[in-house]
């Protein structure tokens, strides 16, 4: 019997992929060292939103880099042994900060981002979960009414592209978002959104509906990519190796590692996140919300309120930077001073980005049989779905009738 497509990763990309793939009628083998789901895909701020097609990379972000870096409770840190990667990673990052690069990514980020809520219900359809996901808005507050403004060119391009979005002012804020500081002034609200209850269990509910559908979940790390003398790959391990016809890595940051060997090298940095979780918070949030100063989301999860934010550019194995947890802790308390912070937990994780913001999806050439569905930075939860469908499309040999040229995994 031909061997099964397998997946290397089973984060929330790699499940959706399995779960496409099983739609069209494939065998499929998910394949990761940990539990499914359980790394990044665990940690996130859980916004599941259509609309969060802006990239990070806009006009006018290198002013506003230096003040990031040197303000201790800035959202953006550089360890020092990083330098060395973050220098050429960031030039190319800071080349698609004009305008025109900035809507061309949005383009492509509307691909992804536009049919997520759909899909993961779909997903979820069946499961007796179909309650981790619930209706949201997506509510970005600010302390200074001034920068509250719809003009902007990122809700400029969301209002092209057709988002629902509504201005408020101190007293409708409040009344919306009761727990909020009073030192937030304005908001911009995004309508037609979602929020996920717990990223993590919607992961371990959808790799358990792949089990369920005849799939393989396999536990082991796979250490190589190497080519089989008969054709195809071998998935090497310790101990016996895995045959596979197909392949399509999905292993996160961890995909370029596995590419080196073969030759290729891509741009994908460790873009650490964290968060810290409340959970006796003895308050209640019905939406996500970005204090925009501080560039950290809020939102309630089944264990808590879940406040979750910063990027730190690190190496994979870094420890974790404790200063974080007491920032974060700061953050989430000027933003909902009722919060009870006893019991506080604390979290990292690390995305896989790309300086350009859109992830490496499709065949990779120089290795026919390997397929690309990482480095979707952070985005992940929100384009896992679509993803999932087209890296399906792609793999059983079905031309989407969209370009994808934007995330070729050759195109730098």
């Amino acid at each position: 019997m031909d061997q099964p497509i397998t997946i290397i990763g089973a984060g929330i990309v790699g499940i959706c992929c399995a779960l496409s793939l099983q739609e069209r009628g494939q065998r499929v083998r998910l394949i990761d060292r940990g539990a499914p789901g359980q790394e990044a895909s665990f940690g996130n701020a859980g916004v599941i939103s259509p609309w969060s097609i802006v990239p990070q990379a806009v006009p006018g972000i290198w002013r506003d880099i230096p003040g990031m870096l040197l303000n201790p409770s800035g959202p953006l840190t550089v360890q020092p042994r990083f330098w060395a990667k973050m220098i050429p990673w960031g030039l190319r990052f800071l080349s698609h900060a004009s305008e025109r690069a900035t809507r061309s990514t949005a383009d492509a980020m509307e691909i992804l981002c536009n049919p997520s809520v759909m899909l993961f219900r779909r997903h979820l359809e069946g499961t007796g979960h179909e309650n981790l996901v619930a209706d949201s808005y997506y509510v970005h507050a600010f302390r200074d009414a001034s920068k509250a403004r719809l003009s902007d060119l990122g809700y400029a391009i969301r209002r092209e592209k057709g988002a629902d979005m509504d201005l408020l002012g101190p007293q409708a804020l409040q009344q919306l978002e009761p727990a909020l500081s009073p030192a937030f002034k304005a908001a911009i609200i995004i309508k037609g959104q979602a929020r996920a209850r717990s990223p993590g269990r919607i992961a371990q509910v959808l790799a358990e509906k792949v089990a369920k559908q005849g799939g393989e979940v396999l536990r082991t790390e796979i250490t190589a990519i190497t080519r089989a003398e008969t054709g195809g790959w071998l998935l090497q391990r310790v101990g016996e190796d895995i045959p596979a016809r197909q392949v399509i890595l999905s292993a996160g940051v961890w995909s370029a590692e596995l590419l080196k060997p073969l030759g290729l090298s891509v741009p994908l940095l460790s873009e650490r996140g964290y968060h810290v979780e409340f959970p006796k918070a003895e308050l209640s949030l019905q939406n996500s919300v970005m204090d925009v100063d501080a560039k950290i989301v809020a939102s309630a999860m089944e264990g808590g309120i879940r406040v979750a934010g910063s990027s730190e550019f690190a190496a994979i194995d870094a420890p974790p930077n404790h200063r974080k947890k007491t920032l974060l802790a700061r953050q989430a308390k000027a933003m909902l001073p009722d919060l009870d912070a006893s019991d506080m937990r604390f979290w990292l994780g690390r995305r896989p980005s790309f300086p350009d913001s859109l992830p490496a999806l499709g065949k990779i050439e120089q290795a026919p049989g390997l397929f690309a569905a990482f480095g979707h930075s952070h985005y992940g939860l929100m384009m896992a779905p679509k993803t999932g469908e087209l890296v399906a499309d792609i793999v059983t040999d079905v031309v989407p009738n969209l370009d994808l040229a934007p995330f070729d995994p050759q195109r730098f």
